[in-house]
């Protein structure tokens, strides 16, 4: 051990929300909280430190317009892991990002393998765009790609009808989901709508991202079931723009999205309350940049999430829902050093003074 660079951070380390210790050792990459004996060039950082951040609905490899190519996937990682982002759920991309997996240097990624959605139902070069009778085949195939995560495309604007509708029968959607389960995947969906929901949470789904047509009807239902909801407030912020912008050939979806934003902080508010489980995701990689982490947990603030739990969402319980250590003994040294406590101020996050991923300080 004794020609092993060793890391000792200093101060207030955060392993969960009330474990609050004086200090932890970086050995061999790993979190530790014995000191070391005989360890040279040791390396001292010191400040408040919280587990690596998490954003649980990102897009790693693609951009507005479908895939990228590997150097822009690269700065993507790169723009996340400067904002403190070192574990990422990524909800849906049609690039082969296994790459990243060697690169010490890059956050980890959690994959949902590609979208999957109805034909002509999505954005174009994003989804596999399926009809029903191929659902369950669709699913088992990007369940065996993935991490444990598959990604449907639960609701999109239905051109006949001019506003957003369900893109699965109930049927395809109880076979597709009882398929990832038994292949020991979970199933998250992209829903905006109000009613794409009973038949998906009712089908077992085990979380829905953006979640803006959750109602108070259906709040009981998702508390019951343990659903959880990655708002991805930072991109429902873009609705009225949207809803601008095709207002003149769907009016009644242009309406209809004004009327999901401007409740969306009420939704979130009400989902918190009722105890179904929250979690920060940017939506970032489509339209929207990396490095949003904390413009969403301040979103999740103002939304009446108390802070303490807005920060849990990006940390602590997000990362034991994702089945991802902390800062637990011989748990990888994933971590970010603060000035001062984000959990008296979350708007702290937007500063990270240090950033160390697999025990190495980012420079």
């Amino acid at each position: 051990m004794s020609d092993q660079p060793v890391l000792h951070v200093k101060g207030r380390v955060l392993v969960g929300p009330q474990d609050v210790r004086d200090e932890l050792w970086v050995v061999g990459g790993r979190v530790s909280y014995d000191r070391p004996t005989g360890a040279r060039d040791v390396r001292t950082v010191q400040g408040w430190a919280l587990p690596g951040l998490v954003d649980a609905h990102c897009h790693v490899g693609l951009d507005a317009h479908g895939p990228v190519d590997a150097e822009t996937a690269e700065k993507q990682a790169l723009t996340d892991r400067e904002a403190g982002t070192l574990l990422m759920r990524d909800a849906g991309s049609p690039s082969d990002t296994r790459w990243i997996d060697d690169r010490a240097d890059l956050p980890k990624i959690i994959r949902a393998g590609r979208h999957i959605a109805r034909t002509r139902r999505y954005i174009r070069n994003y989804a596999w765009e399926i009809e029903p009778d191929d659902l369950v085949a669709y699913v088992a195939q990007e369940a065996r790609r993935g991490d444990g995560w598959v990604k449907l495309v639960g609701d999109w604007i239905d051109r006949e009808v001019g506003d957003l509708s369900p893109c699965w029968p109930r049927e395809a959607v109880e076979a597709a989901i009882a398929e990832a389960h038994r292949l020991g995947a979970r199933v998250t969906a992209h829903c905006f709508a109000e009613n794409s929901l009973r038949d998906l949470v009712e089908s077992g789904i085990d979380c829905i991202e953006h979640a803006t047509g959750l109602t108070e009807d259906l709040i009981p239902l998702f508390a019951e079931r343990g659903v959880a909801i990655v708002p991805t407030l930072v991109n429902i912020a873009t609705f009225p723009q949207l809803a601008a912008c095709g207002e003149s050939k769907f009016p009644n979806w242009s309406a209809h999205m004004r009327r999901l934003h401007e409740r969306r902080y009420d939704t979130v508010r009400s989902a918190y309350d009722a105890g179904i489980p929250v979690f920060v995701g940017t939506d970032a990689g489509g339209s929207l940049p990396h490095g949003l982490v904390a413009a969403e947990v301040a979103e999740l603030v103002t939304a009446g999430i108390p802070p303490i739990e807005a920060l849990a969402a990006t940390s602590w319980s997000a990362r034991a829902w994702l089945g991802r250590p902390g800062l637990e003994e011989g748990a990888p040294a994933d971590l970010v050093v603060y000035d001062e406590d984000p959990r008296a101020e979350v708007g702290v996050l937007a500063a990270p003074r240090r950033v160390v991923l697999n025990g190495a300080v980012v420079e």
